[in-house]
Formats: C-alpha cells, sequence, structure tokens
C-alpha cells in the first residue's frame, strides 16, 4: 500500500534540474509524478518511478544525494471540498502530514494525491476506515504507460 518515493538533494542554481533527470532518462526510466520544493540555498526534487531501486542507483551514480522513503497515494474527491473531507479524517486522528503533493492521473472522479505521513501505517488505517481508498503500487503504475 505504499510506494517509495525519492527525494534528491539539489543546490538552489540554474541547471542543476537537469543532472537527475538525464540520469534517470538515460536508464530508461519514466518519471510517473513529481514535486519540486527549494529554499534559498537548497531544493528537493521527489519522484514516483515504477523502479525506484534502480533509479536511486542511477541518480547516485551521477554523484546525487538522494534519499528513499514511503508515502502513501490517497484518492480523494475531485470537487471543492473532497480534499477538506480527507483532511478533516487525518486532522480528527491527529495524523501529522508532512508534505503532499498531486499525481498527475485521475481515477474516475478522483484525484489522486501523494501524502508523506509521519506514521503511514496508521494513516492507512484511518483512511480506509473513513471509506477513502488507498491506491497500490500496482494499481497506480498499470494506469501508466
Amino acid at each position: 500500500m505504499k510506494l517509495n518515493q525519492l527525494s534528491v538533494f539539489l543546490e538552489n542554481r540554474p541547471g542543476r534540474l537537469g543532472a537527475p533527470l538525464e540520469a534517470i532518462a538515460a536508464e530508461g526510466i519514466n518519471i510517473l509524478t513529481l514535486s519540486l520544493a527549494d529554499t534559498a540555498q537548497f531544493g528537493i526534487l521527489r519522484l514516483i518511478v515504477r523502479d525506484p531501486e534502480r533509479a536511486h542507483r542511477a541518480l547516485e551514480a551521477a554523484g546525487l544525494v538522494v534519499n528513499q522513503t514511503e508515502v502513501v497515494a490517497v484518492d480523494v474527491a475531485d470537487r471543492p471540498g473532497g480534499l477538506a473531507e480527507a483532511l478533516r479524517v487525518l486532522e480528527g486522528a491527529g495524523i501529522n502530514i508532512e508534505y503532499m503533493y498531486a499525481f498527475s492521473l485521475r481515477r474516475g472522479d478522483k484525484a489522486i494525491l501523494i501524502f508523506r505521513f509521519e506514521d503511514p501505517d496508521r494513516a492507512i488505517a484511518v483512511l480506509q476506515q473513513a471509506g477513502l481508498q488507498i491506491v497500490d503500487g500496482e494499481e497506480l503504475f498499470a494506469q501508466v504507460p
């Protein structure tokens, strides 16, 4: 139920984003979704790819600092208030969200969001108990060519 996400730490300067993308492309690995966050001095490129282990090795071979973490993909109603409803469930259970970003695909009337939780196993249990669907990797990757 959890997905492996790669986080690549980059210096916040022009041209630094190309190196990790080229390293992954050279291995023939497609990026399914990504997020880029920055501060004045560095950025964090977060990636979901079909083969995270191979991508991790390629990024490290390119001299990049990479961390692998677990994230959770959640179906959220794609309408006004859909995300707010999911957040109320999590807040009501006292679950901390470290960050989140949108996946580039929809599933019917649902948007897929990627969440990084302090306690992913507990978050999954709470979300499922509230009737929210967790999207596993196989199901997610089956939707992407």
